[in-house]
């Protein structure tokens, strides 16, 4: 009878019914699980927001309607965004008996990109963008400029507060959504200007002839920035290449339609030896490229093969340029706009429409061959630079096989300075690049043993901005690191043979360990960019101070902090002045402070390093780590007077 109950019992506590199954309804979805929807909640998330609205006034503007889109910045942490498209329809909607605004704005695939010629190209093809906005606001109003009159409506939570109601007259057509993000969904509601005007500067250069403002009302005076581009993808490129040593006088732009596909590409040759490719489609980045890309990559390497051949500069098949030739020192942006794209994931990272690749590999190809007709010395330039690059491919492969040979890169024998870490498991390993042998042996006593790996580099690590990968695999410190990691380099690189979860830069709080750490991002930047996309990449943050009074001290991390742990020692009554010590070097702690202030996941701050803006940050190593002196010494004036914290 025992038995028998026991079952009993499991079967109910087991129990799957109909009253299991949870439908829910309207917008309720994205406030349950509003990552799915915007990617996350933080701060990337927070300003998707405004980009899926952006993003309908971009479609009206691609459309043909639209000239001018303004985004404020207003007190209280909200937002508004305004433009002068046809403005969102008002009449009742024949499925759902509502305005169609109201409909567009609390219904989920609810738009006019789903069929019908309203819109023959559009970004936000999901059609949840808007009604997600909604949805994650605590308040939102929309008004609309249509048919003669402006239309409201507002929204709490993605629940309209009254009917859309008809107020007073407008001469103009136009949509205006203001919003306030909900703080029950984002815990930290802050708009970042730079980030805002990156993103409207952005698609400024990708909708030409289309006036992007966005104004701070935050602050007064009012700060105000302005986009307006006639020339597109041309503007771009140049812009991107800003501070280069340019091999071309004057940039390839191609501007056509194919089959219906709208197909702009700009390119521009520098001396560098980096790629920069940008790849878009319907306005929207695809940091995976996609089809169009592979399109471009296609036409550029059998154009220029074409045209070395026929110019006699090539001799054979075997002598035939690659894509990773041509692409030497190469920037690059590619933009389509096609009906019905095909994205991978809500995240539109790669696109997957296969006619998008024919027509940018003939559009591109065509006009190639028309560029290097017309313009022999700038394809000459370019011939010889990827010449240049077959024989550095050549001498990086030939000292690279030597290296490989000698069994340095295998994963066999780990250096010998590593103080590796029990747990095979990379999950919860966590590798610590650290700054010097005072350094390293603190770290090495003070670790946990069983979870963390320490691994002190000797002085200041090679320049790989300056310098090739066959150079850079004879650097002892460069090689023992990757050999650290498990991953190995260049085309060997895999990322699921990394050995930990967590890579930490742990270096000295001043000017040197700030050196030391921006060779290292350096390195992984170019050299290992899916450690820091993947979220790998850390940065340490020791304690600036110690301050002590009697028994009783604290640590400081920074100067703010340092001001206020010093008031509350000021009123403990005590008379004697707190002693302040400040640290300039980690090799100053002994393993108890250093596990205890930097090392332990309890109490240590950790800073994750993320790229928010490729084109930026490419930008910006090229300007602070490359070889040419003029725009760093530009760079370093600019900003001289809004530098903190400056060690002497």
């Amino acid at each position: 009878m025992a038995k028998n109950k026991e079952k009993k019992e499991v079967k109910k506590e087991g129990s799957y019914t109909a009253k299991d199954i949870y439908v829910l309804e309207g917008l309720d979805p994205v406030r349950k699980r509003p990552g799915m929807y915007i990617g996350t909640t933080d701060t990337a998330g927070l300003h998707h927001l405004i980009w899926e609205v952006v993003d309908n006034s971009i479609d009206e503007a691609m459309a043909g309607y639209a000239k001018n889109i303004r985004v404020d910045l207003l007190p209280g942490n909200k937002i508004s965004v305004d433009d002068d498209g046809r403005g969102i329809p008002v009449e009742t909607h024949k499925q759902t008996k509502k305005s169609a605004l109201e409909t567009v704005m609390t219904t989920l695939h609810a738009g006019g990109k789903f069929g019908g010629e309203s819109y023959k190209v559009s970004g936000g093809l999901h059609g949840v963008g808007v009604s997600v906005v909604s949805a994650l606001s605590s308040w939102l109003k929309v008004e609309v400029c249509r048919d003669g009159y402006v239309w409201v409506q507002e929204y709490e939570r993605g629940r309209p507060k009254y009917k859309v109601k008809k107020t007073e007259k407008c001469r103009r057509t136009g949509t205006r959504v203001t919003f306030l993000p909900d703080s029950e969904v984002f815990a930290k509601i802050e708009w970042d200007l730079k980030r805002v005007v990156e993103h409207l500067r952005q698609q400024a250069f990708l909708t030409k002839g289309v006036k992007m403002e966005i104004l701070d009302q935050r602050v007064l005076p009012v700060n105000h920035h302005g986009f307006y581009f006639d020339g597109g993808l041309l503007s771009f490129i140049k812009y991107i290449n800003e501070g280069e040593k340019l091999i071309q006088d004057t940039p390839f732009y191609v501007h056509k339609e194919f089959e219906k596909i709208d197909v702009e590409t700009a390119f521009l040759y520098n001396e560098d030896i980096e790629t920069k490719e940008l790849s878009f489609a319907n306005n929207i980045y695809t940091p995976d490229g996609g089809m169009h890309l592979t399109g471009f990559r296609s036409a550029l390497t059998r154009t220029l093969n074409d045209y070395a051949n026929k110019e006699g500069w090539i001799k054979g098949k075997d002598d035939n340029l690659t894509g990773e030739d041509v692409r030497e020192g190469l920037s690059a942006i590619v933009a389509v706009k096609l009906r019905d794209p095909q994205f991978e994931g809500q995240t539109k990272a790669r696109l997957g429409n296969p006619p998008a690749r024919t027509a940018v590999e003939s559009v591109v190809g065509e006009a190639m061959k028309d560029w290097l007709e017309r313009h022999p010395q700038d394809a000459r330039r370019v011939v010889e630079k990827c010449l240049l690059a077959v024989k550095a491919r050549k001498a990086a492969k030939a000292a690279k096989d030597t290296v490989l040979r000698k069994g340095a890169l295998d994963g066999l024998a780990l250096p010998g300075k590593l103080a590796d870490c029990s747990s095979k498991d990379p999950a919860e390993s966590e590798l610590f690049i650290v700054e010097g042998d005072s350094a390293g042996g603190s770290a090495k006593q003070g670790r946990d043993r069983r979870t963390q790996a320490i691994l002190p580099l000797k002085g200041k690590i090679l320049n790989v901005e300056k310098s090739r990968i066959d150079k850079m695999l004879i650097n002892k410190e460069i090689k023992a690191l990757v050999v650290a990691m498990g991953t190995a380099i260049a085309e060997s690189f895999d990322l699921s043979g990394l050995r930990y979860h967590k890579l930490i830069l742990m270096t000295d709080a001043d000017v040197d360990g700030a050196h030391i750490r921006t060779l290292l991002l350096t390195l992984l930047y170019r050299y290992f960019q899916p450690l820091i996309t993947n979220g790998y990449v850390y940065i340490a943050q020791p304690p600036l101070y110690k301050i002590q009074k009697g028994k009783e001290f604290k640590y400081a991390y920074s100067d703010t902090e340092k001001e206020k742990v010093l008031k509350e020692f000021s009123k403990s009554g005590e008379k004697s002045p707190p002693n302040l010590q400040r640290y300039k070097g980690l090799g100053e702690m002994n393993p108890a402070q250093l596990w205890e202030t930097t090392m332990d996941p309890a109490n240590r701050l950790l800073k994750q390093v993320t790229v928010a803006d490729a084109v930026e940050a490419d930008k910006l190593f090229d300007i602070l780590m490359g070889q040419e002196v003029e725009p760093r010494k530009n760079f370093i004036q600019a900003r001289a007077l809004s530098v903190k914290n400056l060690d002497i």
